[in-house]
């Protein structure tokens, strides 16, 4: 097991490689932020945006929490859009789930875990609101795959939704919302076809993604 001397060192060697490679590079980041992504994903360990996207530090901006979810409720998730949005005039918002999310397949499978139930009640509405959809698939697994596809679409619906987004639009700002999902099996991101520059554009392409979902 990792100490904590341990991540003090790999920080340590972690900070002279980029300084290797380019000598200015703390300095130049410790003046101004200036990414074009916001990344709303799991916490999962396994799932690390920056690493998954190849961008270094500086070039996105990250929310997570449990299962990758947005509601209108939540001050935490609101205030990073808003954020990002408005200040750092972010041009892509990119919600991020994965397969075989625990949160996901714990609400799949009506397991109690502790004080994230509550939490996790925002997946079970998404269990609720397709669940004939669910139906068609008899295998946990393929279920439970497709639900967090449908958690992602649900997630970026709610995110065009928010006032942010749409003050946004409506003053002509150049955003994009995005829905993907990644396989930890083989560590590729896939596009669930949910982008979205406008709000109809969100409503058209929510109701594809939909209805083009694998088999």
């Amino acid at each position: 097991m990792s100490s904590l001397a341990d991540l003090f060192s790999n920080n340590q060697s972690w900070a002279q490689g980029l300084i290797a490679k380019d000598p200015s590079f703390f300095e130049k980041l410790s003046i101004q932020q200036q990414p074009e992504y916001l990344w709303i994903g799991c916490s999962d360990s396994r799932v690390p945006a920056e690493e998954l996207v190849g961008l270094a530090p500086g070039e996105i901006f990250v929310h997570r929490n449990v299962a990758n979810v947005v509601v209108h409720t939540d001050f935490n998730s609101l205030s990073v859009i808003q954020f990002a949005v408005d200040m750092l005039k972010v041009k892509h918002i990119i919600v991020c789930g994965h397969y075989g999310c625990g949160g996901v397949m714990a609400t799949l499978r009506q397991e109690r875990v502790g004080l994230v139930d509550n939490w996790l009640r925002h997946v079970d509405d998404v269990i609720q609101k397709h669940s004939s959809l669910l139906g068609h698939w008899e295998n946990e697994t393929d279920r439970g795959n497709h639900l967090c596809e449908l958690n992602v679409i649900e997630q970026v619906a709610n995110v065009c939704k928010t006032t942010v987004v749409r003050d946004a639009w409506e003053r002509g700002q150049q955003l994009t919302v995005h829905g993907w999902i990644y396989g930890m099996k083989d560590g590729l991101v896939r596009d669930l076809c949910t982008s979205a520059s406008t709000l109809e554009e969100a409503r058209c392409n929510y109701q594809k993604a939909i209805t083009t979902l694998p088999e």
